[in-house]
């Protein structure tokens, strides 16, 4: 045996005596396993930040509350891992109608939590509803058929939702807000949440920013609904702005909703601003949008319902094709300092703006 082998052994021996290299740290990540008919809660009250809990294929009829940051849950794959409501469900998350919910409180946000690769389904209220969190991370989540948003953001920052699909929810598909109250608060800076490699179908709006700051939407589809995006803002500072919409595929949002408390009836709209400042819109195809609404068209500056108006908001470089009653219209009479430069389109209002 030569001289390096004998070190070697004698090293490798030390080593093991003292235990360093038999076995893993009581501190290093725990993957949770969880099958059809045990509790995901169960495994979430279980988990350490930094744990990720797997869901196995199969249906799961529960809700599910995350308070912890650094957390995963993780399905097997949106067609594979199912959550529905349960009968014996219970939790705050569960009697507020919600199927995954992920909370943090005032000065203590959950920060770090992921949801991915799960299909949260006829929820009453929302598939997931996230509240007070930072650098939430939704992706790969398909949220249907749920009584009001798919997937719901209010008091949030930094969060990524992406290449998830929202189908046939009773309101927004995706809806990312400062608070979820109707108070007019000011708008809140997200620090650049993105929105962004996602589809929506079948909603009564397919994505909706309210009163928030620094939100990137882009690369999104959105098709069948009654409205694909909405930019919302109100008067009371700071404004709402400072949004990107860039690179979307918006087509034939020409489904009927009726007008509630707050929204005329919705038909045939593409990207709607109202009430919003300093947005750039760009590089977007809107097509095949009709209606007779008075939100209906391609790209739709309308009058805020709070007296809040569109100013320097920069629309740009977007195709626009077959959009009725107008490609780009600006509907807002107290309007100012908005520019229309170099679309595609043939139809204005008012004319001149192709």
């Amino acid at each position: 045996m030569t001289k390096r082998q004998m070190i070697y052994l004698a090293c490798t021996g030390a080593v093991l005596a003292t235990g360093l290299g038999a076995a893993p740290s009581a501190g290093l990540p725990t993957v949770h396993r969880v099958e059809p008919g045990e509790s995901i809660q169960a495994a979430v009250d279980a988990a350490m930040p930094g744990d990720t809990i797997v869901l196995s294929p199969g249906t799961y009829r529960e809700s599910v509350r995350i308070t912890k940051s650094d957390l995963t849950l993780r399905g097997s794959g949106a067609a594979a891992s199912v959550l529905v409501p349960g009968a014996a469900s219970a939790g705050t998350c569960a009697t507020s109608g919600h199927g995954v919910c992920v909370t943090g409180a005032a000065g203590s946000p959950v920060a770090g939590a992921t949801v991915r690769s799960l299909t949260l389904k006829g929820f009453a209220k929302n598939g997931l509803w996230a509240s007070r969190t930072d650098r939430l991370t939704v992706r790969n989540v398909t949220a249907e058929n749920n009584g009001q948003w798919g997937v719901a953001l209010e008091r949030s920052v930094r969060s990524a939702l992406s290449h998830n699909i929202a189908r046939n929810n009773g309101d927004a598909g995706l809806f990312v807000a400062n608070t979820n109250d109707h108070g007019e608060e000011g708008a809140l800076d997200t620090n650049g949440t993105a929105v962004h490699h996602n589809l929506l179908v079948g909603n009564r709006i397919g994505i909706t920013v309210r009163r928030l700051r620094n939100v990137f939407v882009g690369h999104n589809e959105a098709t069948g609904n009654c409205a694909a995006v909405f930019l919302v803002g109100d008067e009371t500072p700071p404004r709402a702005g400072a949004l990107s919409v860039h690179h979307n595929y918006i087509h034939a949002n020409n489904k009927y909703c009726p007008k509630n408390p707050r929204l005329p009836f919705l038909q045939g709209s593409g990207i709607v601003l109202t009430g919003v400042e300093k947005s750039l819109v760009t590089k977007n195809l809107v097509q095949d949008n009709v209606g007779a609404s008075p939100l209906s068209g391609g790209i739709v500056l309308f009058k805020s319902f709070v007296a809040a108006f569109n100013e320097s908001n920069d629309i740009r470089d977007n195709v626009l094709l077959r959009n009725g009653p107008a490609d780009l219209a600006n509907r807002d009479d107290a309007a100012k300092d908005n520019t229309f430069q170099r679309n595609t389109c043939a139809v204005s209002e008012p004319a001149g703006m192709c």
